[in-house]
C-alpha cells in the first residue's frame, strides 16, 4: 500500500510540476504547448493518482495569506485605486489562473469539465477540495454564460455523433435505440439543445417536445415508437416531456431556465396555433417523502389501488408539492426548477407513468407545469422573493382537503 501511494504521489507530482511551469510561463505559444502537456499528463492519471493530484492542487496553489493581509492592511490605511487593485490581485486564487492557462490547450475546456466530474465524487470525504470546485465553478459560469451558448434544433439530419450522445445522455425517459430516437424526432416532435463553440459535438442540455392537441396526461403514448405521427400544424399545445443536463462536470451551471424560455419563443414563431406550453414532469421525491411520514404506504400497489386510495394519494401529492420544504424551497427538485422559471403547477395526473421507475418514485403520478408567457416574470419574482408556489385552484383545494394530516416537512 505504501509503495502504491508513493507511486501515485510521484505521478501526481509530475503533473503538479508541469502546472507550476505553466503558471510561470509567459509566452503564449510556449504556454499553449505546455498547457497541452499538462492536459495529456492529467488524462493519464488513474483514480488513485488523480486523488493525490487534487491534494497537491489544494496545498501547492493556495492563496498567500501573508500577501493578502499586507494588501488588506495597505488598503485599510489608504483606500486608493492602486491599493484596491493590489488587494484584488492578492485575493485571486492561483488555481483560477492555472485553469485559465489549461484552457489554452486543445481540448482544455473538455479536460477541465472532466476534472470537475471526477472531483465531485470525492468532495464528501475531502471537504478541503471544495476550493478547487469553487474556482472551477467561477470560471465555468463565465465561460458558459448565455452569450456563448448556441441553440440548435436536433433532427434526423443532425450528425450521428450528436444523435448518439442523445441516446447516451437521456436521463428522464431512456431512449431504446435508433428506432425510438427517430420517432422522437418526427414532424410532430421537436428537440432542441444548447452547444458551446469549443464543444461542437457535445450537447450541454437538451429538451424534448411533443406537439399535441390538448394537454397530455400520460407519458406512455409519447414514448411509443409506433405511435402515429400527428399533423403538427393542427397542434395547439407543446408538451415538454424530457429535459436532460448532459455534462456532470457542469452541474450547478444553470442552462435549463434559459433553454425553456428560448424554446417557447422558437415554437411560438414556428407554430402560430400553439396556445399552451406545459410540461409532463416526474415527481421525484413523493413516494420517499410519504413513506417516511407513514410507513403504511410502503406496500401500496398504485396500479391496483381502489378509487378512494387514488384520491388520497393525489391529495397527498398536492400537499407534497405545495408544502414540503427543503430550506424554504419546495422539496421536489423538478418543482424547484419549473417554479423558479415562472411556471405554475397546473394539474396532477394519476397513472401518468406506469413504468417501474414512475411507480417507485411517485406511485405513477406526474405533474403538468404551465408556462404562461404573460405570467412568467410575475411568477418568477414571487418565487425569488418568498419561494411562492403558484398553483391552480384545483391543486390548492386538494392540498387543503388533506390539511388535517401531519404538517409537511422535507
Amino acid at each position: 500500500m505504501f509503495l502504491k501511494k508513493r507511486a501515485a504521489g510521484g505521478r501526481a507530482g509530475e503533473v503538479t510540476a508541469l502546472c507550476h511551469a505553466l503558471l510561470s510561463r509567459r509566452g503564449e505559444v510556449s504556454g499553449a504547448r505546455l498547457a497541452g502537456e499538462v492536459v495529456e499528463a492529467y488524462r493519464s492519471l488513474n483514480d488513485t493518482e488523480a486523488e493525490a493530484f487534487f491534494d497537491r492542487l489544494v496545498t501547492d496553489f493556495a492563496l498567500d495569506r501573508r500577501d493578502v493581509r499586507a494588501a488588506a492592511g495597505a488598503f485599510a490605511r489608504d483606500p486608493s485605486d492602486e491599493h484596491l487593485l493590489r488587494l484584488q490581485q492578492a485575493t485571486e486564487s492561483p488555481l483560477q489562473e492555472l485553469f485559465r492557462r489549461w484552457n489554452m490547450a486543445p481540448g482544455g475546456t473538455a479536460a477541465l469539465i472532466a476534472l470537475r466530474q471526477r472531483l465531485l465524487s470525492t468532495l464528501p470525504d475531502h471537504p478541503d477540495r471544495r476550493r478547487i470546485d469553487e474556482d472551477l465553478m467561477h470560471l465555468f459560469r463565465s465561460w458558459f454564460n448565455r452569450g456563448f451558448l448556441v441553440l440548435q434544433r436536433i433532427d434526423w439530419r443532425t450528425p450521428a455523433v450528436v444523435l448518439e450522445r442523445l441516446i447516451q445522455y437521456e436521463a428522464v425517459h431512456q431512449i431504446q435505440g435508433w428506432r425510438d430516437l427517430r420517432r422522437r424526432l418526427e414532424a410532430d416532435r421537436r428537440c432542441f439543445a444548447f452547444f458551446h463553440p469549443v464543444l461542437p459535438d457535445e450537447p450541454l442540455i437538451f429538451i424534448e417536445v411533443a406537439l399535441t392537441e390538448g394537454m397530455v396526461s400520460e407519458v406512455r403514448p409519447l414514448l411509443d415508437p409506433d405511435a402515429p405521427v400527428l399533423d403538427a400544424g393542427s397542434a395547439d399545445t407543446a408538451i415538454f416531456y424530457s429535459i436532460t443536463n448532459c455534462q456532470e462536470g457542469l452541474r450547478g451551471v444553470s442552462f435549463g431556465n434559459v433553454l425553456l424560455k428560448q424554446v417557447v419563443e422558437e415554437l411560438g414563431r414556428e407554430f402560430r396555433r400553439l396556445k399552451t406550453f406545459a410540461t409532463l414532469s416526474p415527481i421525484l421525491g413523493f413516494r420517499q417523502w410519504l413513506v417516511a411520514r407513514d410507513s403504511r404506504w410502503t406496500e401500496v400497489d398504485a396500479a391496483t389501488a381502489p378509487v378512494t386510495t387514488r384520491r388520497e394519494l393525489t391529495a397527498l401529492c398536492a400537499e407534497y408539492l405545495l408544502h414540503a420544504k427543503r430550506d424554504n424551497e419546495p422539496a421536489d427538485p423538478v418543482a424547484r426548477f419549473h417554479l423558479a422559471n415562472g411556471a405554475s403547477l397546473e394539474r396532477l395526473n394519476w397513472m401518468a407513468d406506469r413504468s417501474p421507475a414512475g411507480l417507485q418514485r411517485s406511485f405513477g403520478l406526474m405533474a403538468n407545469y404551465m408556462y404562461r408567457l404573460d405570467d412568467l416574470e410575475t411568477n418568477h419574482d414571487a418565487y425569488a422573493r418568498a419561494f411562492r408556489v403558484n398553483a391552480s385552484r384545483t391543486i390548492e383545494r386538494m392540498a387543503r382537503a388533506d390539511a388535517r394530516r401531519t404538517p409537511a416537512s422535507a
